[in-house]
């Protein structure tokens, strides 16, 4: 019995340090991803069909796009020792643990386990009540990818700070305490800062589909999953989820 308390004492400060690796690699993944989605700064002159929605061309990053994916492959699955190397040898402890699962790959854009997690965790997006959640969760998420790639292509007025921070407290307002809150940002590797984007996200993807389907209120519903089903066609999109593994 003291050998095995006395292992996890020695082990504990390097459950701690693996767990706020994870954490780092997480936002670091993050903010990689970020890169390469930001924005072309090219506008062009066409149009949608008339409705009212401007253009914009720019040259596609895609080398950007191959060299996040290289990443991620090499990252997602990361051999995790306890550090320094000399403790290794001492304890015998060593082995491999899957950090991050790529689920999804949409248009060059990767969707993981976490980022199912987030929206789960931060109440983001819905179930619905199916069977599958993670599969239920991540339709919705490819789904966002595929209408944040036309928002690039189609400039709507970008949201004010105000409005931003509107849709920040409402995600705080699910939450009973900070802490809660502070818990389930922890467990994604997402901070304050990628909150806020991913919530000025959503509000260009609102006011986009607001007006691209404003003049069809009676159909709406049934227009936008014509749309959406027309988007996943045209798409690369390699889904890697399997149920139950």
């Amino acid at each position: 019995m003291r050998t095995t308390a006395a292992h996890h004492e020695d082990t504990k400060p390097f459950e701690e340090h693996e767990e706020n690796y994870r954490r780092v690699f997480l936002r670091g993944f993050r903010t990689l991803r970020a890169f390469v989605r930001r924005d072309d700064g090219g506008n062009g002159n066409g149009g949608d069909g008339g409705n009212g929605i401007t253009q914009r061309n720019g040259a596609t990053e895609t080398n950007q796009i191959f060299s996040v994916i290289s990443v991620a492959s090499f990252l997602c699955v990361l051999p995790l020792s306890p550090s320094p190397p000399f403790l290794v040898a001492a304890s015998g402890v060593s082995y491999a643990e899957t950090i991050d699962r790529v689920l999804a790959v949409v248009a060059g854009q990767i969707i993981t386990l976490t980022d199912v997690t987030a929206a789960r965790d931060l109440r983001l997006e819905t179930t619905d009540g199916a069977a599958d959640p993670i599969r239920a969760l991540l339709s919705k998420l490819i789904d966002r990818e595929l209408i944040l790639a036309e928002v690039e292509r189609y400039a709507p007025a970008e949201p004010t700070a105000e409005e931003v921070e509107r849709e920040t407290a409402r995600v705080r307002a699910r939450f009973v305490s900070p802490e809660e809150l502070a818990g389930a940002l922890a467990r994604s590797g997402i901070d304050d800062t990628h909150l806020r984007e991913t919530l000025r996200q959503n509000l260009r993807i609102r006011a986009y589909m607001e007006q691209r389907f404003a003049a069809t209120a009676d159909r709406r519903q049934e227009l936008v999953d014509q749309w959406l089903a027309g988007l996943r066609r045209r798409a690369d999109i390699i889904d890697l989820y399997l149920a139950g593994r």
